[in-house]
């Protein structure tokens, strides 16, 4: 009779991450190794939002007999909505669930380094991939129906980033809370009923009672009129309702997620 003790080799840690060093510079470090892992994508993410930005923009037009400029900019405006939606329902947590498959997931939580930083480099990436899909898709409806903004900067900007943390927040949230094949599917269906069941780029008033108020606690409809409120300020005013609905998810997504990747070492 013999005992054998295996002991795993400890974690090594992304270049530039010394251990117990400050927290700005473990974020800086985790930071530029999350950026290096996609920084090769990013301009075909841009490509990507671009082309989404065209085929709601311009494919939906379609769909609409002699659109006039109200249709125009309700459509248009409810673009840049939609691809903030896409990022983050979406490509947040698909990326994160190849990361979980190819157990680049797992490696980074074994760093020694505090798990709310991973998530806080990971949604710093996310954003950086989502924003510019708000210039491309005003560019786009600029070019397709010759209509002018009025910016309301203030509005506009909290609104993007807000969304834009919102969407990201609760996608990784999917991610890790499900098994990768589950967490997949579930995107898939979300792109459909952000793009057709959301009152993003049609009015509210064109769904039956019940759903309007279903869409009052779910965080599309809030997004897109605060961003339309800060594209068309002239028309469109702010409700701070909309504002704490979103910070809601954005906190529901925070903590779910931040509690999976403490629980599950």
């Amino acid at each position: 009779m013999y005992e054998s003790i295996t002991s795993a080799p400890p974690a090594r840690v992304p270049a530039g991450v010394p251990p117990r060093t400050g927290l700005w510079t473990t974020y800086g470090s985790l930071l530029r190794w999350t950026m290096a892992q996609i920084g090769v994508m990013l301009p075909l993410f841009i490509v990507v939002q671009a082309l989404l930005a065209a085929g709601i923009i311009i494919g939906f037009g379609f769909l609409i007999p002699d659109i006039d400029t109200p249709a125009a900019r309700f459509l248009s405006t409810g673009a840049p909505t939609v691809l903030l939606m896409v990022i983050g329902f979406v490509m947040v947590p698909q990326g994160v669930a190849q990361a979980r498959t190819s157990g680049t997931f797992t490696y980074m939580r074994a760093l020694p380094v505090p798990r709310p930083l991973l998530l806080l480099s990971d949604l710093t990436v996310w954003l950086a991939v989502a924003l510019p899909g708000i210039p491309v898709a005003m560019v786009v409806a600029q070019l397709r129906y010759g209509f002018s903004y009025t910016f309301d900067w203030p509005v506009l900007v909290a609104a993007s980033v807000l969304a834009a943390v919102m969407a990201a927040a609760v996608g990784y949230a999917i991610a890790v809370l499900l098994p990768p094949l589950l967490a997949q599917l579930i995107t898939q269906v979300l792109v459909f009923f952000v793009m057709l069941f959301s009152p993003i780029t049609f009015p509210a008033s064109q769904l039956p009672e019940w759903f309007q108020a279903v869409h009052d606690v779910l965080p599309f409809r809030p997004a897109a009129d605060l961003l339309r409120a800060g594209l068309l300020s002239g028309g469109h005013g702010v409700h701070w309702q909309d504002f704490a609905v979103l910070l809601v998810w954005c906190a529901l997504g925070f903590a779910i997620s931040v509690r999976a990747l403490v629980r599950r070492a």
